[in-house]
């Protein structure tokens, strides 16, 4: 069944008033009627509820509480996607795969290799369209919450947020030591409850060494993925994938 996405400004003790695109998809795509039953989820406190419709108006659908839904799609742990900005359409395809894999946010990146240049115009319009892609990938996987699609940022700024995370894990192509499974391993020796981690890719040209050497001063650890150079719209995904199967507990 669907699942559809409110804040707590749209309850009121048993109703739950629905508005917006949602009006339009649940009377004439999915053709609900009054009285059938639709999934509602709290975003705010990430609650489901089973409801029913008992009136439809204009822009607006309103909704009777009939139980709370045992429901618990959001991972133990938090992981944060750090994404050198890719060209086209990769980073769209980036943040719905890795809001599928359970991201808990994602942040755009210029770095020094980044081919794309965003106006200021251009990346409101952009922010905008990804949190949308965001909102359609939770709804889509069944999560309990959207992911927030954080405001373009720059690699200095990030460094001073390294102390924010439990581990800052880089994927870098000329790291030949220090394999992400290492790191992975001494995560597992502590309470993986709440654990913050935040995964750095570089867009298609990499990261610049003058990068790798500012993220080595401020804490962040450099990790090679094996032999293989993968393309960077592979490189959040296999590791959010490794580090979900890993650390998350079910």
């Amino acid at each position: 069944m669907p699942k559809f996405f409110v804040t707590n400004k749209y309850i009121n003790n048993n109703e739950i008033i629905i508005k917006g695109e949602d009006i339009n998809h649940i009377k004439n795509v999915l053709r609900k009627k009054i009285g059938d039953s639709i999934t509602i989820c709290n975003t705010d406190i990430s609650t489901d509820y089973l409801c029913e419709i008992i009136k439809f108006e204009e822009e607006a659908i309103k909704c009777n509480i009939l139980k709370e839904l045992e429901s618990n799609t959001e991972s133990n742990i938090k992981v944060t996607i750090l994404q050198g900005l890719p060209k086209a359409d990769k980073m769209e395809w980036i943040i719905q795969k890795a809001v599928e894999l359970g991201a808990c946010d994602i942040t755009p990146l210029e770095m020094r290799r980044c081919v794309v240049k965003l106006t200021d115009k251009d990346k409101t319009k952009k922010l905008q369209r990804w949190q949308k892609i965001a909102e359609v990938a939770s709804k889509q996987s069944g999560r309990n919450r959207i992911p927030k699609i954080n405001e373009i940022n720059s690699i200095q700024n990030i460094c001073n947020l390294c102390h924010e995370y439990d581990i800052v894990i880089v994927a870098y192509e000329n790291e030949k030591e220090n394999k992400l499974k290492y790191e992975l391993e001494k995560l597992k020796t502590r309470q993986t409850q709440d654990l913050k981690i935040a995964i750095l890719i570089g867009p298609e040209g990499g990261i610049d060494n003058s990068e790798i050497e500012l993220l080595k001063e401020n804490g962040a650890k450099i990790v090679t993925l094996g032999n293989r150079i993968l393309r960077t719209e592979t490189v959040a995904l296999s590791v959010l994938s490794i580090i979900m199967y890993e650390l998350e507990v079910f």
